[in-house]
């Protein structure tokens, strides 16, 4: 996203923050704002021509505004209706950045739902341990990646999966990127994990352990890391026996080996190289 969209979007995503902080009831607002704006992005993915309407740069923004409201306005709440105005009144750099603003809102909103009624952490959790589950189950992938696949079916399918299992906010959220992918289903659900991370001030360390890490363990680990990269951190946590023992870090790009399966594959480097080298 350009400079110009990314002004625009954080402009938007501050108005959505004090609405929602400021309403009598923020969660449902929160949930009804994300729910709607998700369904302007389908109509306007199907009418290329509002879609272009509504970010054309050669409009004045009182005009953008009257398009956004003469469509929408008496489709969606009082709110969402004062956030789309306010976004098309905003400089985006091309539509399809302004379709990518909306989406990112929609997000938002959901995840300042899940805040407000105190379940952010455990939305995280569940999208990160989501994306390990499909990561183990190629054959569900496969078919939430299929392209011939419509977005209502491949959302159907993972309703029916994680129906009565998750909270509202992590299924709605996981519906969404499903419906809408940018990469894999396991990348694009990790990524929002990510998001629902920063969200709450933390970086993010994906850990794959021989064992299940215990609370205590995760929290003496999220603090060594703390005291490295100087952040705090939210554990994204995995089992692989094949480590055979320890675990594997990354944070970013670094990745941090001790894992007993990593500890025998470089002594075994080492001891070919030594031999070679005699």
């Amino acid at each position: 996203m350009k400079a110009a969209s990314r002004e625009a979007q954080t402009t938007v995503a501050d108005q959505l923050d004090q609405l929602i902080q400021h309403s009598d009831n923020a969660v449902a607002v929160a949930a009804q704002v994300g729910t709607e704006l998700f369904l302007i992005v389908d109509q306007l993915d199907a009418e290329r021509s509002l879609r272009v309407a509504v970010a054309d740069p050669s409009l004045e923004a009182s005009q953008r505004e009257g398009i956004i409201g003469d469509v929408f306005g008496a489709k969606v709440a009082e709110p969402t209706k004062h956030i789309i105005t306010t976004a098309a009144a905003q400089e985006w750099s091309t539509p399809r950045e302004f379709r990518t603003g909306l989406v990112n809102l929609g997000r938002h909103a959901l995840m300042r739902g899940a805040q407000e009624q105190g379940q952010l952490e455990q939305v995280e959790d569940e999208l990160y341990q989501l994306s390990v589950l499909l990561e183990s189950e190629k054959e569900l992938t496969q078919h939430l990646s299929d392209r011939t696949a419509t977005a209502a079916q491949k959302r159907g399918l993972l309703a029916s999966v994680i129906y009565g299992k998750v909270s509202m906010f992590t299924e709605a959220l996981a519906l969404q990127v499903i419906g809408r992918p940018e990469h894999n289903p396991v990348d694009d659900l990790a990524a929002l994990a990510e998001q629902v991370a920063e969200l709450r001030g933390k970086a993010v360390a994906r850990v794959v352990a021989a064992e299940e890490l215990s609370p205590s363990q995760r929290e003496a680990l999220a603090q060594k890391l703390e005291n490295i990269y100087g952040r705090e951190m939210a554990i994204h946590a995995e089992v692989d026996p094949s480590l055979l023992g320890g675990m594997i870090v990354r944070v970013g790009d670094e990745e941090i080996d001790g894992s007993t399966r990593g500890k025998l594959t470089r002594l075994r480097t080492d001891l070919a190289a030594s031999t070679t080298f005699n």
